[in-house]
Formats: C-alpha cells, structure tokens, sequence
C-alpha cells in the first residue's frame, strides 16, 4: 500500500530542516509555501545559532524596561498605536509569562531544547552537506556603563548554571576580541559557544536543493484549511500527516483546526551593507539598544529590534536607518553607504517558547512554529524532535510546555 507523503507547511529554516530530517528515517515528504524557499525570516535574520540564549524575552527585566522603550517610536521595543488594540490580549499573555515562577520553568524548558539543537547541529550539517558554511567566531555583548553590565549578571549566572561558557571582560581587554569600538563601551561579556551560518538564505537554498536531490518535491501553493486526512491547498486536496512550519503564519492553519495558538508577529528591521565596510570579527550585541551587527557572506547585517505590528502594516524602514545610525557611532569606522533595507515576520508566542507537537484535536498535524528570533538555532532540534514523534521513538526531551494545547 502506497503511504501518502508527509505534508511540510513551510519552505524556511525549520520547515525545510525537518523535511530532510523525515527524508532521512524513510517517509516520503513534500514541502509546501506560498513562495518558495528563504522566501521570509529564514532570509534575513542574524545568521546565528545562539545557543546560550536560554532566557525568555518574557520577564521582569523586560517588563520595567518595555515602558521607557515603547516611549520611543524607533526604539528597540514598539507597538504601531493602530495596532495596539489588536496586540493586547498577548501583551496580557506576555506579561503573565514574566512572573518569576513562569520564568523559570521557561528557562528550564528553553535550555533543554537549545541543548538538544546544539547536539543537533552537527549531524544536520552533515546529512545536508553544509559543515562548510559554519562559523566559530563566537559573539561580543557589549555594556555601556557599569550599571548595565551589574543589570545583566543574573541572566549570566542562569548560563552558569546551565554549563555555558562565558568571559566577563573590562576597559581595554574589550578591544582584544573587536578592535574599533566606541571608548563608551565599559565592559562585554564573551560568549565563545555563539555560531553562524555564512549566509542565511544561501543556508535554506542549500537545504532546499539538497531535499530535492534526495526525492522531494517543493510546490509553491497556498494552505488554506486542514481537513479531514489532509490539508487544502490552492492547488487542491494534498492527504496524509501535516507538519505546520509556516512562521509566523502557522496559527491561521492551526485555527481551522479548532485550535487557538495566540502567535503574534515580531516584525524585524536590517540592513545588509556590503563588503568592506568594517573588519567585524564576531557577531556583537547590543542588547541596551536591541540589535546586533553579523557577518553575512562577505558584508555585514544591522538589525533587530521588535516591531509587534502583525502581517499587515506596511513597513517602517527608519527603524532600519536608526539602528544603522546607532551602530556608526557605536563603530566610527564603519562604512553605512551601500546598504539593502529589509523587514521580516519573527512567529512569537508570549512565553518565548515555540509550539512543538500534535495539535489537541488532530494527532496527524504536527505543530512546530513560533521560534521567535531563535528559528534558526532551534531548527535542528525541532526537526529532530518531529522526525521522533512521526517514526515513534522518544525525542529525549520532555515537550510539555511546548504543547500547542499550553494556551
């Protein structure tokens, strides 16, 4: 009896890393999206696998900063005032999941799965022929005064817990890890377990092509509804188990199922200047202003920030010309001419924690959506715990509060 292939909802980074992963333990696959492959997030985000990010965007620290940074319409942190109406009910969301307790079992949650996509990593990156396009440059995050960098030690002492290497540096040894920065800079922390991908959208076109040469078929059609034995599609019926990787469409999907996912959409700003313009030699953070600076390919990308704003406002591309703005004075030498603007949708949950499993109603539709700006980093990982649910085995992580059905 021929088995109906599984039907992966989404041609980025997590969709396409978990089509190889099934490709790999025998199912017949097919992936599905409205445009192609690297055609959303998974082409210009950051380019890291930041590991050592265990804990959630949702928590007190936050919540006391968000005020002051909402005041700021080009700030790291805004809301679209004719989008805050439709934003509440996961504001209200967010700030319950910043209630210690909640923040706790997040970060306990978060760290077993960045464990889990770390010892991932490798052997995706060797079943997809892509070890090559890793970088071990580890990442820089910087301070301004002493009172930032003291702000921060409890989350790095959350690290040490969680066996995260790290080096707290001061004044001068900073420029021994990124010559060219701003003397305002008093202290950094150095994370050296950080990696990137050379390039992003090169990354996912790579996997794509990969998927393809070992049988798979990528379709360019729009998912409409799940029914019963499938799901629909502009191009019709297409039966069999359905895995929803679509970003930060993925809710609408698992809505005509009956289930109510509250993602919100966290609309990211860069620009990718090109090579040349400053001799970055590991990513750096700036997390007091909510961007980073990444090699990508042989330029640099400058972006970040969150923008909850949803699907479909238009774009406000000054809050890419502000942080670009920022990083020429944070980085004198650098050269800001030359720049490609870009804005994405980041599928973000309230508890910084994606949706990994069967939907409550439907055992044959598989969640695994909702990443946040950790998409990338978690993409072996989720593939790896969906090729276990769909085959029967034990992921080897417990997946309770990644349950769709948590809301």
């Amino acid at each position: 009896m021929n088995q109906s292939p599984v039907t992966v909802v989404g041609a980025g980074v997590v969709g396409l890393s978990i089509a190889l992963a099934l490709q790999a333990r025998g199912l017949p696959v097919r992936v599905i999206d409205r445009d192609g492959p690297a055609a959303g997030a998974s082409a210009g985000n950051a380019g890291a696998f930041a590991f050592t990010e265990i804990l959630p965007l949702a928590s007190p620290r936050m919540i006391r900063q968000a005020p002051k940074w909402l005041l700021d319409p080009l700030g790291p942190l805004s809301v679209p005032p004719r989008y805050a109406g439709r934003i509440a009910p996961w504001m209200w969301r967010f700030w319950k999941a910043s209630w210690p307790a909640q923040v706790r079992a997040s970060t306990v949650a978060q760290t077993a799965l960045m464990k889990l996509s770390q010892a991932a990593l490798d052997p995706h990156l060797e079943l997809s022929g892509l070890a090559h396009m890793l970088r071990h440059d580890g990442q820089l995050q910087v301070y301004e005064s002493e009172a930032e960098f003291r702000a921060s030690l409890p989350g790095w002492q959350a690290r040490e817990e969680a066996g995260i290497a790290f080096t707290h540096l001061k004044g001068d040894e900073i420029a021994a890890y990124q010559p060219g920065l701003a003397p305002g800079f008093t202290h950094a922390t150095f994370t050296p377990e950080w990696q990137s991908i050379s390039d992003p959208r090169d990354y996912v076109l790579a996997m794509a092509e990969r998927f393809r040469a070992g049988g798979g078929e990528i379709t360019i059609t729009r998912a409409e509804r799940l029914v019963a034995g499938g799901i629909e599609t502009s191009d019709g019926f297409m039966s069999g188990r359905v895995v929803l990787a679509a970003g930060a469409h993925s809710h609408h999907l698992a809505r005509t199922a009956g289930a109510k996912i509250p993602l919100e959409t966290e609309r990211g700003y860069n620009t990718t200047l090109p090579a040349g313009a400053f001799d970055l030699k590991r990513q750096i953070t700036f997390g007091g202003h909510g961007f980073v600076i990444s090699k990508v390919g042989d330029g640099l990308r400058v972006g970040g920030a969150v923008e909850l704003g949803g699907l479909n406002l238009p774009p406000n591309f000054a809050r890419a010309d502000a942080m670009l703005k920022k990083a020429k004075r944070f980085l004198p030498e650098l050269d800001t001419s030359g720049g490609t603007q870009w804005m994405g949708f980041r599928p973000s949950l309230p508890d910084s924690l994606p949706a990994i499993g069967a939907l409550p109603s439907r055992p044959d539709v598989f969640c695994a959506f909702g990443h946040g700006h950790l998409g990338l980093t978690q993409s072996a990982g989720t593939a790896a715990i969906i090729a276990d649910l769909m085959t029967g085995q034990d992921p080897g992580i417990d997946l309770t509060p990644f349950s769709p059905a948590r809301f």
